[in-house]
């Protein structure tokens, strides 16, 4: 995959965000809306969590209702503060039913606001973010509150040379053209030698450090809006080592994982 991926261009054109409710996942929806593309479409999707309702026995129907009503709230409140194509709501469990529409709609990004920074607690806990970094064939947005003004001030790009981390770096370079941010690759090598002769063929202006990536890049997350990195396409088990999902834990700002577009339309077609 060059640097002259589609990509950059594709990539915010069918955004779908997880809405709970919850100001991280309405923080989702803002930032959603504010990087998906002129013509792209924002879908919202709230879940109503069945097994829930399963496991109140007698009174199932009773909290079911209730569930239903808060999901519906919850998406609400969200489309009185963006301009969502749609909204949905589903049934069922939340990071299946959000992959199950992944698939669905052939979705180029999907968008969640994470609820802390801990990477054990969110395999532990099986957390939706956690799902999406590991399975979703489709580029995954972490979504943070900013912490330089509007959203996305200043955006930090990893690259090690691979081309999804220069695909990556091709995307982060549109973002802050596009919002006029600044901008910053970092090449962190982990004390191994990469070919930077890619990375200065993007752009003759970055830093390199030698510690390992993952350490780098989410020390770095308090110094911008926005962390860029890529991925190698791993799913399942093969990922919960990668450095797109540990830094997608540990960031404090927000974070897109940058998956080739290309991979997910052949998986569907």
């Amino acid at each position: 995959m060059s640097v002259t991926t589609p990509a950059r261009l594709t990539l915010f054109d069918r955004v779908l965000c997880g809405i709970d409710g919850t100001p991280e996942s309405l923080e989702a929806a803002r930032q959603a809306e504010r990087l998906r593309s002129a013509e792209g479409s924002l879908r919202l999707a709230a879940v109503t969590e069945v097994n829930t309702a399963v496991h109140a026995g007698f009174a199932m129907s009773h909290v079911l209702e209730q569930l239903e009503a808060g999901a519906q709230d919850g998406l609400r409140r969200a489309a009185d503060e963006v301009k969502p194509t749609s909204t949905h709501l589903l049934a069922g469990e939340p990071a299946p039913c959000l992959l199950d529409e992944i698939e669905r709609t052939k979705a180029t990004l999907v968008a969640v606001g994470p609820r802390g920074h801990s990477r054990a607690a969110g395999m532990l806990l099986g957390g939706v973010a956690a799902r999406l970094l590991h399975e979703a064939p489709c580029s995954v947005f972490l979504a943070r509150p900013p912490q330089f003004g509007e959203f996305p001030s200043s955006v930090i790009v990893g690259v090690d040379g691979s081309p999804e981390s220069l695909a990556a770096a091709a995307v982060a370079k549109s973002i802050a053209e596009r919002f006029g941010s600044e901008h910053l690759i970092v090449a962190a090598t982990g004390g191994k030698r990469i070919d930077l002769a890619p990375i200065q063929a993007l752009s003759p202006y970055f830093v390199t450090d030698p510690g390992r990536p993952a350490d780098v890049l989410a020390e770095l997350s308090n110094e911008a809006d926005l962390l860029v990195v890529g991925s190698r396409g791993l799913h399942g088990p093969r990922a919960l080592g990668s450095v797109s999902e540990r830094v997608g834990h540990r960031a404090t700002s927000s974070v897109l994982v940058v998956r080739d577009p290309r991979r997910h339309h052949e998986h569907n077609d």
